[in-house]
Parts: C-alpha cells; sequence; structure tokens
C-alpha cells in the first residue's frame, strides 16, 4: 500500500464527529453523485483503528506490524521514530504510513499531549524493546 493510498483509506474512515468504520452498500459504478469515474468500495473487514490519548512525553515501544500501519494526529503534537532515521514530529492534521515490518515507535512530543488515531490493516503486531529517553530525545 502506497502513502497516497493509505491516506485514501485513512480519510474514508475519520467522520468529523469522530472516528467510523462502515461498511456501505455500493451503488451501480457510475451512478453515484458524489463520485466521478468508476469508485468501488472495497471489504475493509481486516482493517482496524483505534484512538490513543499520549501525555506530554509519553510514547509507544519499539514495534513493527506486518502489513504497515497509518498514523495520524487528531490533536497536540506528534513525535515517530524509525530505525535508523531522524525523528518527525507532525502537527495536528498530520500522518505518516509505516512499511510493513519496519521498526518504529510513536507519541506525544516532549512538552506537548498527542491524541492519535492508528490503523492497521490486519496482521499482526510485533513489540520490541521499550524506547529509551536517549533515542526519544535524539536530535532530528
Amino acid at each position: 500500500m502506497t502513502f497516497t493510498q493509505a491516506r485514501v483509506v485513512l480519510g474514508g474512515m475519520l467522520a468529523i464527529s469522530g472516528l467510523t468504520i462502515a461498511a456501505a452498500q455500493q451503488p451501480a459504478p457510475g451512478s453515484d453523485p458524489n463520485f466521478t469515474g468508476v469508485v468501488t468500495a472495497m471489504d475493509a473487514k481486516d482493517v482496524t483503528a483505534g484512538r490513543r490519548k499520549f501525555d506530554a512525553g509519553a510514547r509507544s515501544a519499539w514495534h513493527s506490524h506486518d502489513r504497515g500501519q497509518l498514523l495520524y494526529a487528531e490533536s497536540g503534537r506528534m513525535r515517530t521514530g524509525t530505525r535508523g532515521q531522524p525523528i518527525k514530529e507532525y502537527d495536528a492534521g498530520g500522518s505518516e504510513y509505516t512499511p510493513p515490518n519496519v521498526e518504529h515507535w510513536h507519541g506525544a512530543t516532549p512538552k506537548e499531549p498527542l491524541v492519535q488515531v492508528n490503523v492497521q490493516f490486519g496482521g499482526t503486531t510485533k513489540w520490541l524493546t521499550k524506547t529509551t529517553d536517549e533515542e526519544y530525545n535524539r536530535r532530528k
């Protein structure tokens, strides 16, 4: 799944009133007034989503997902780390897709809490070691 495809999946699941995952009846191709061209609803039975509130400085342990993960900062500021790469930060509305089997962690920034939405595409999560203060605080 590409980052663009993952953002489309997330966009289809977030509603202004909150997080929803819904399966709708599919109209005949070309007959839905909300779309132009052929748009086909897909089965989302393996897609799961959750919301977590992280206090300032809180973060996950290192982990990976065998089918990838999409993160969305609903409010606050999100900090993410991926093995061998610089730390990234995102304001509310920012998102990050982590490909399958890539070791990473995520959480709030040191001074600001975070409400995060996470989306998984089936599969399993492999939990690893805790993210150390040194790893969390290293230069971006």
